[in-house]
């Protein structure tokens, strides 16, 4: 039996995990979530959780951290926390077998191939070549983007700021809706994020309701007034994109255009970096909006601005594409990493 430990963590809060791996399965034994502001460091955390959770002799054959920030060189600088991390350091005050702090987004890219059908739902058949390249982007707060490529028998995940490529709109809406934001934010350049996320949706609905739209809940309207004169972290601010999500639900006029418009933004995006990685291993939508929207990803407001790249249709439409829905993630995905250290120490 392999022991294997994953964790990922955030400015807020870190959960941390064991796994037992036995041949290709891999069972959680027991789980913590910490508040990361309580600690002083990683290492005391992982101290603690080892001799609450693992008081035998045995050693911790592999370890993944996913980390909310760059990494280079097995090093990180967490984002939100004055901690430093040096993975070699880690792993010996830990006196884990080996160690590995992973970008908490392109840690996905080692789960992908392992998922269970309950931890992903198919949003386009197709047929995936099982040695190409693979590729997963989700909006949430930004838009994170990462790749993985097959080299020596071996998956490499290879992170990526593609979400900071500058936007690029397709149509006369986007066009306009372009120079508002830009005039909006004071940016003389707009980035993909800026529009495929989170905040991207709320947004959408202010340049709606600046050309003259009127949404018919009046109550939205003034929330996304205060959202905008508020900003991020201010207490008591409205959620503006839940809000125009749920009213889109409901049947709201200008709420459903933005999604629509939102979506339209989403799909190309998500055809751009198929055809930027040749993801012939297929496509995968995460984040933290995956599991919201779910039922619009599989509609054609996202799948057809996916698919509509010219020349190259037939090779997008020929991808299997899928929505990543399992909350935990980003722990599986460490565990999965944390199993390829342990099988090479």
């Amino acid at each position: 039996m392999t022991l294997l430990l994953a964790g990922d963590l955030g400015g807020t809060k870190t959960l941390l995990a064991l796994y037992r791996c036995e041949g290709d399965r891999l069972e959680c034994i027991t789980k913590e979530r910490y508040s990361s502001a309580e600690w002083s460091g990683l290492g005391p955390m992982l101290r603690n959780f080892l001799k609450e959770h693992h008081p035998g002799d045995g050693q911790v054959d592999g370890a993944c951290i996913a980390v909310a920030g760059p990494v280079q060189h097995g090093e990180a600088h967490i984002t939100n926390l004055p901690w430093r991390l040096d993975q070699r350091a880690l792993a010996a005050e830990c006196d884990i077998g080996a160690l590995e702090l992973v970008n908490d987004f392109a840690v996905l890219v080692y789960g992908l191939p392992h998922l269970t059908a309950n931890q992903q739902v198919v949003l386009q058949e197709g047929e995936a070549d099982p040695t190409g390249p693979i590729a997963i982007l989700g909006a949430g707060t930004g838009l994170g983007m990462a790749r993985g490529i097959h080299a020596a028998g071996h998956l490499i995940a290879l992170p990526s700021e593609g979400g900071h490529r500058e936007f690029a709109p397709r149509n006369a809406d986007e066009i306009l809706m372009l120079g508002w934001m830009r005039k909006e934010l004071g940016l003389e350049r707009l980035s993909i994020e800026r529009v495929v996320s989170g905040r991207g949706l709320g947004l959408i609905f202010l340049w709606l309701l600046h050309c003259g739209g009127l949404e018919d809940i009046n109550d939205l309207t003034q929330a996304a007034l205060d959202w905008r004169q508020q900003p991020p972290g201010t207490p008591g601010r409205p959620d503006l994109p839940a809000m125009v999500a749920k009213r889109c639900s409901e049947g709201g006029v200008l709420s459903s255009r933005a999604v629509q418009l939102w979506l339209g933004a989403y799909g190309s995006a998500a055809g751009d970096l198929a055809l930027q990685e040749l993801a012939s291993g297929g496509l995968w939508i995460g984040g933290g909006t995956a599991v919201k929207h779910l039922e619009r990803l599989k509609s054609d407001a996202f799948l057809e601005p996916m698919r509509s790249k010219g020349r190259f249709r037939h090779f997008i439409t020929g991808l299997p594409v899928k929505a990543l829905v399992d909350p935990d993630a980003g722990l599986f995905s460490a565990a999965c990493r944390a199993r390829m250290l342990a099988e090479c120490d």
